[in-house]
């Protein structure tokens, strides 16, 4: 079957298993998850925002990776729930490459996220006296617009050249759109969308991954020639941001695999959770790793708690 990239196309999602007597407990546990991604980064966001002692670059870094948590969820979950709900699992062909450019730009921007706060732990950490003057106000709204804007940009331009292929099927093994698995249905040769897309996704995890490198290493030689306050500082500062970024690239590998080869071996559920884990344990993790460890942040937190338990007591 030949289909064009129109607005009256659709795609069907065929990695969804029959869960017809467990549609309402899928239903349920999907929209908490969403509901509890939306509340813990968007008290974090309220936080950082209200709280002018947060106003520093290292937690408006932070308010820039909540924000694109909850972009990259609110990109993936309103479709699964209706999804879940579906008996046919159909989505239109809009709908669909819109939630490709939301699903690679989110995983674009957190890799980037990532990159600039371990330049910016390295700074602090390794030039402690000059970290003011090197990580000045201009430069946080650089490296922000370096955050978001040339990821939105290089997949804009992935989303375009997909949504331009004449498609000979339309069914993708995934329960959300996926551009690898659109460019298989693809007709005639994808050469120009292979390559751009090995390029973009080399660049926008290559080139972040490597500055994530080069700043552990340089903080890692401060920490073992440096006393033991500067030890536990790096410490403190840099624990969850690895546990973050080691959590999200297990998830992308897996995608990468599940993507890139024959995973019919895998069990349906294991499969599917895996294609889910850095759309979903991202976003849940972050915060709590983030909110526990800052303290800063969770003391913020608890008077924020506290307010509101002493205005109830109050009105009753």
């Amino acid at each position: 079957m030949m289909i064009n990239s129109t607005h009256d196309a659709y795609f069907t999602l065929g990695a969804y298993v029959d869960t017809e007597s467990f549609k309402s407990f899928f239903f349920l546990l999907i929209i908490f998850l969403y509901m509890l991604i939306l509340c813990s980064n968007l008290l974090l966001i309220v936080v950082i925002c209200v709280n002018r002692s947060l106003h520093e670059p290292m937690y408006m870094f932070l308010c820039s990776l909540f924000v694109n948590e909850l972009y990259g969820s609110t990109g993936l979950f309103p479709l699964l729930l209706l999804q879940i709900l579906s008996d046919i699992h159909t989505v239109s062909a809009s709908a669909c490459f819109l939630q490709i450019f939301c699903v690679y730009s989110y995983g674009s921007v957190e890799f980037t996220n990532l990159a600039v706060m371990s330049y910016d732990r390295y700074l602090a950490i390794c030039y402690p006296l000059q970290y003011n003057t090197r990580m000045t106000s201009d430069k946080v709204i650089m490296l922000i617009a370096v955050i978001w804007f040339p990821p939105f940009v290089a997949v804009f331009v992935t989303t375009v050249l997909s949504a331009s292929l004449q498609l000979c099927g339309s069914v993708i093994n995934k329960v959300y759109c996926d551009n690898h698995s659109v460019i298989k249905l693809a007709c005639y040769d994808t050469t120009v969308n292979n390559v751009y897309e090995l390029v973009a996704s080399s660049v926008t995890v290559c080139v972040p991954v490597s500055v994530i490198l080069y700043s552990y290493i340089r903080i890692l030689r401060v920490c073992f020639s440096g006393c033991k306050q500067t030890r536990q500082k790096a410490v403190s500062t840099c624990t969850p941001h690895l546990a973050s970024l080691l959590n999200f690239s297990f998830g992308v590998f897996f995608e990468i695999l599940q993507s890139r080869f024959d995973m019919s071996s895998v069990p349906d559920v294991l499969g599917i959770f895996l294609s889910l884990h850095f759309l979903t344990c991202q976003p849940l993790l972050s915060p709590v790793m983030y909110g526990l460890n800052m303290t800063k942040i969770r003391v913020t937190c608890k008077n924020i708690f506290r307010f509101f338990s002493a205005s109830n007591t109050r009105t009753k």
